[in-house]
């Protein structure tokens, strides 16, 4: 390695480190985060690797790195290297190794995705949302972790929303004391403001930036599958989709079939994949996928290889924007044009793993019984039947990679 691109300060967020990879055609990137979870110094830390088209490293390329660590022996540190985060600009280094001089590049955390994201979404129209004689007032939490500047220089200083309109924009190294996870649960700030009815649109970010959460008018919510939909639903108040064309949906498997509704009438096809981003940047790369979401909120387009908080939201404001409607008309509408899909999901926090996985066997024993299909529960008046069910397996159309039981 001879030239390192860091974010002023240390902080970028993954999607725009997503951007930078591309931009400069980098072999890969290193992002360091604790993503939804606590922070601090008894919280969580994680280390993501990013390939050279700027998506997760594959399944494959994990496993060759998970061997290459079995046969380490030692490593060196260099002790002496002393970089400065705070000052934009190239500082170079003699070391003991190939490149001469070693190259670290200190750049703005914004500039390089803002440039991006001006190609992509008709800023003016977003602007004259926010600052119209029309406008509706917006509250943004960032939730103290990375996204603060992002929020602060692309919805305030470049579109034009009140700077009170960003709370929680200081990055903390434990994100103020708790989770940064865009839900209902932890991002109690926001929901408490937007059920006062002062505010028409809110949204929250993670910790890294590529998941988000939307929320109308008193507190009105909008789940990630149903977000996922409208957004694909409404490309083409987005001048990037009218340019490139839309040519398929991907969705992870446990997120909602509202996505496959909207998919029909638009006459693209739908590809539902395991968890995790990394098998939707096969579909993208080869051209068959435009938008990709998760029930996690994750959801971003071709524009990058991550998910995108970000580029959500401005896809929501710029629907806004378009529809001259609430969010939450805008949903019910949605519901009454293609129908309301309903999912659940259940998070079991802390849990010992010897239980953990008794719960995932016997449930996967359940799923795979024969008999359990076509059963008939009675909830109130209503009689529910099992269509159908199945342990999860995806074969990649692009390279024919098998992943079972999901």
């Amino acid at each position: 390695i001879g030239r390192l691109v860091i974010g002023q300060n240390g902080i970028l967020s993954t999607p725009a480190v997503s951007c930078i990879i591309r931009k400069i055609k980098a072999a890969g990137g290193i992002i360091l985060t604790a993503s939804h979870s606590p922070g601090g110094p008894g919280g969580e830390f994680g280390v993501k690797f990013e390939v050279a088209n700027g998506g997760p490293a594959p399944d494959i390329v994990s496993e060759k790195i998970y061997q290459i660590s079995k046969t380490l022996e030692e490593y060196a540190i260099c002790p002496d290297l002393r970089v400065d985060l705070s000052r934009l600009g190239r500082q170079e280094f003699d070391l003991e190794n190939k490149f001469k001089p070693f190259r670290v590049e200190i750049v703005d955390s914004v500039d390089i995705y803002l440039n991006l994201l001006r190609n992509i979404f008709d800023f003016n129209a977003i602007r004259n949302l926010l600052t119209g004689p029309n406008q509706i007032k917006i509250r943004i939490d960032a939730m103290n972790g990375v996204m603060g500047p992002y929020v602060r220089r692309i919805l305030c200083d470049e579109l034009g929303a009140p700077a009170n309109s960003a709370i929680n924009c200081i990055p903390l190294e434990d994100f103020g004391g708790q989770p940064p996870d865009p839900n209902l649960t932890y991002a109690t700030a926001l929901l408490e403001a937007m059920r006062g009815g002062e505010y028409g649109f809110g949204a929250a970010f993670d910790a890294d930036g590529d998941r988000y959460m939307i929320l109308g008018q008193n507190g009105f919510f909008v789940n990630a599958s149903d977000s996922l939909a409208i957004i694909a639903a409404h490309l083409s108040c987005i001048p990037y989709f009218c340019h490139m064309g839309v040519r398929g949906f991907g969705r992870s498997m446990p997120t909602s079939t509202a996505l496959d509704k909207v998919a029909k009438v638009m006459k693209v096809p739908v590809y539902e994949t395991p968890t995790g981003w990394r098998y939707f940047s096969n579909l993208m790369d080869s051209g068959r996928c435009s938008l990709c979401g998760e029930e996690s909120f994750g959801t971003g387009s071709d524009h990058l290889r991550e998910k995108d908080g970000l580029w959500a939201v401005l896809v929501w404001l710029s629907i806004l924007a378009a529809r001259k409607q609430s969010v939450e008309e805008i949903v019910r509408d949605h519901w009454a044009k293609f129908g309301r899909h309903y999912y659940c999901r259940f998070d079991y926090e802390a849990l010992e793993p010897r239980t953990a996985y008794f719960i995932m066997r016997d449930l996967e024993a359940l799923i795979i019984d024969k008999s359990f299909s076509h059963q008939q529960f009675a909830v109130g008046n209503n009689i529910y039947s099992v269509e159908r069910t199945d342990s999860f397996e995806y074969v990649d159309p692009v390279d024919g990679t098998v992943t079972k039981r999901q």
